[in-house]
């Protein structure tokens, strides 16, 4: 029995079939590919900046890379296109290239027009495209034995990256120079284009095969059917499939091609939710690093953080919806069905899992694994049961650059933008006690449980305990207004959850006591 030509026409069990026989290029074509590459990428270092450009400065090719499917190894069967970056010396720093980007495509393009190597490959429709997000040079040529034609992309880029090697992982100083230098998301994702390109190369065959399906499904079924419409790039689908193997799966290498498909899908069909990124190349360790992608983090849905570099979110701006409607008609079809029941798919959600540090000021921190989208009430009740408490549990959270806030019930920490690791501050009230947080000098707070008839001394003796401040060196304001010691706390128009501002007296400064 011949195999289906067509994706929707072909059984779930056939979908390893499929992918070798109707996805894989064959070896005599990839090789024709490649060495149209090779001609390219001589020709870019022999010809186009052998001398001194308008810059006043020589531009040498430092390194020509493929990206995109030929480059990570997850081509598809009659692919005519190829993305290459271009590395130049010229560019010392992100702001360079910024500055210099146009001038450097002028000079790339006016170079390839009498670049005889590629003239011999019959060069044609050479132009400047606006490509996203930024703009490329683009140009036709012809393979030397079958004479099909294959378009190329060619991408300027700073060289912000080490050589690579296996366990490479930039050092925070490239990151904390992007994030400074960026204004246009994503505008130098080229300069991390070989860790893009790793991230997904050295990843295992029977996945690879996933993402060719993934792929197929994308080009054949969504954008030739939809040539108009704003739809995400390839990477963005490359990059839920990887997260929805890495959860589903733990990394197993051996898994049903057709239980993968059906999770993708699924996610695509919850796109609003999806919350997605890896810390590989660029970690929370770094204040400025962590800042910035927790900020990054809760912006409008979906997201999707380029792993290699954090100011791009490959998903944002684009038609999802578009693509969650295909992917609930790709669900109907024989290649997710089992005997006409749907596969079912892996348990993954539109987020990992996170780990919550739950701090309680006197006694040991409790550590908790929650998704960021479960409600908050599930959280205290699984604290509550861990700790065999009865009382009422307050839990709050600070960032760094932010007021503390308190986690209501009926929230997910979804609702607060909270996706990565994080500590929350646990508090026990007893009624009639309310919680009161008090922010110190440094701008950090803490929350305390006090009685509305209790004195403002009380609660200074509190803090004393805390913070190692002494009670006479407090100075406790409201809303603008220095609090008395003998002042009731019922008085002073606190409501639960309120902010008191603590500093230090200044040295001499009198210490009234009541009268």
């Amino acid at each position: 029995m011949a195999l289906p030509q067509e994706l929707f026409d072909t059984p779930a069990s056939k979908l390893t079939a499929f992918v070798h026989h109707c996805l894989h290029p064959s070896q005599e074509w990839k090789k024709e590919v490649l060495e149209v590459v090779r001609t390219v990428g001589h020709s870019l270092r022999k010809n186009c900046f052998q001398r001194k450009s308008s810059l006043d400065k020589e531009v040498r090719v430092q390194k020509v890379i493929k990206v995109g499917s030929f480059g990570n190894g997850t081509v598809l069967r009659n692919t005519t296109e190829v993305e290459l970056v271009v590395f130049l010396s010229c560019f010392r720093s992100f702001q360079e290239e910024a500055k210099h980007h146009q001038r450097i495509l002028n000079l790339i393009y006016e170079k390839l027009l009498y670049c005889q190597d590629l003239l011999a490959l019959q060069l044609q429709d050479l132009r400047l495209v606006r490509g996203n997000p930024c703009e490329v040079v683009s140009f036709t040529v012809q393979t030397r034995e079958t004479g099909e034609p294959i378009t190329v992309t060619l991408v300027p880029a700073f060289g912000a990256l080490k050589p690579y090697h296996p366990k490479y992982q930039p050092p925070p100083e490239v990151y904390v120079s992007l994030i400074k230098a960026c204004n246009v998301p994503g505008n130098f994702s080229p300069s991390f284009s070989e860790l893009q390109k790793i991230f997904i190369k050295h990843r295992p065959a029977k996945l690879k095969s996933l993402l060719r399906l993934v792929k197929h499904w994308y080009l054949e079924y969504v954008k030739a059917l939809c040539p108009r419409a704003n739809l995400p790039p390839l990477y963005a689908l490359e990059l839920l499939t990887i997260y929805a193997w890495e959860v589903g799966t733990q990394e197993n290498e051996n898994f049903r091609l057709d239980r993968g498909l059906v999770t993708v899908m699924s996610l695509l069909k919850e796109y609003q939710s999806l919350c997605i990124f890896w810390t590989k190349y660029y970690t929370f360790q770094n204040t400025i690093i962590e800042d910035f992608v927790r900020k990054e983090l809760k912006n409008e849905r979906p997201i999707i953080l380029d792993p290699a570099d954090p100011t791009h979110n490959v998903a944002r701006g684009y038609k999802w919806e578009t693509v969650a409607q295909k992917a609930r008609q790709c669900l109907k079809q024989n290649c997710c069905c089992d005997n006409k029941d749907r596969v079912c798919s892996w348990n993954v959600k539109s987020t990992r899992d996170i780990q919550v540090t739950v701090e309680q000021w006197g006694y040991p921190d409790l550590t908790l694994t929650v998704n960021p989208y479960e409600p908050i009430k599930k959280v205290k009740e699984e604290i509550q049961e861990t700790l065999g408490s009865s009382a009422v549990l307050r839990l709050s959270f600070q960032e760094p650059s932010g007021e503390r806030q308190l986690l209501r019930s009926r929230d997910s920490l979804a609702s607060y933008g909270i996706f990565s690791n994080t500590r929350i501050c646990l508090l026990e009230t007893v009624p009639p006690e309310i919680q009161l947080f008090v922010e110190n000098p440094s701008g950090w707070s803490h929350s305390y449980a006090v009685d509305p008839n209790s004195l403002i001394l009380d609660l200074k003796q509190q803090i004393e305990q805390k913070e190692g401040l002494f009670i006479e060196e407090q100075q406790l304001e409201f809303q603008g207004q220095v609090l008395q010691d003998w002042w009731r706390l019922g008085i002073c128009g606190f409501q639960d959850s309120s902010t008191l501002i603590l500093s230090k007296k200044k040295a001499g400064e009198a210490h009234f006591l009541p009268r």
